[in-house]
């Protein structure tokens, strides 16, 4: 089940208790910007970088700090106290993608910022960065939809899941380098409605 990035608070309590529903409603909203990059790069050889480093940002906030944050800091140990290990199996496979994914951020980052300055091959990096983010971020949010996250709503029960949403609910006031979770949805938003992205529904 897969839900739009401003239905979350309009689900019946019980869609809102599994172990991963917030999660994927993140998921949502992460792989619509990932498709309006993509399809900004496919199409078009001169790039928008005010609009790449906005693209940053989210990912590096939101997709990373927020949401990454959250499996890591909260889900990945919930897993591990029911039977998970993190050190092999398809939580460790998310850490290294999660890894990877902060290193083409980065490279995104870096890529635009000499591209700006006119630096040759900087452009192509730029390119070459935000597709291999694009096309991972993609893979993985679809492997932990299908994957993780119905394991997890199986096995995370009782008390366990209690203490987990719980754990999500502290998270609410939390800023990223001064902006809310709520600041980051809407700069998500606004790249997809500058860019434009087909439905995607991983």
């Amino acid at each position: 089940m897969a839900f739009a990035p401003d239905t979350f608070s309009a689900m019946t309590d019980d869609q809102r208790a599994t172990p991963t529903a917030l999660l994927r409603e993140e998921h949502e909203l992460i792989v619509r910007v990932a498709g309006a990059l993509g399809v900004r790069l496919a199409g078009h050889n001169e790039l928008d970088y005010d609009n790449l480093d906005r693209c940053v940002t989210f990912f590096r906030l939101y997709a990373d700090a927020c949401h990454h944050g959250k499996e890591e800091e909260m889900l990945f140990p919930a897993l591990g106290a029911n039977g998970l290990p993190q050190e092999a199996g398809p939580i460790a496979v998310m850490l290294m993608e999660h890894d990877e994914g902060r290193r083409l951020v980065q490279a995104m980052a870096d890529s635009a910022k000499a591209a700006r300055g006119g630096e040759p091959g900087a452009h192509e990096a730029l390119v070459a960065a935000s597709l291999g983010f694009v096309d991972l971020i993609t893979t993985h949010i679809a492997k932990e939809n299908s994957i993780l996250f119905e394991m997890a709503d199986q096995v995370i029960e009782g008390s366990d899941r209690h203490d987990l949403l719980a754990a999500y609910e502290g998270t609410a006031d939390h800023r990223y380098e001064g902006h809310s979770k709520a600041d980051l949805e809407q700069l998500g938003q606004e790249i997809v409605r500058n860019w434009g992205a087909p439905d995607q529904h991983p």
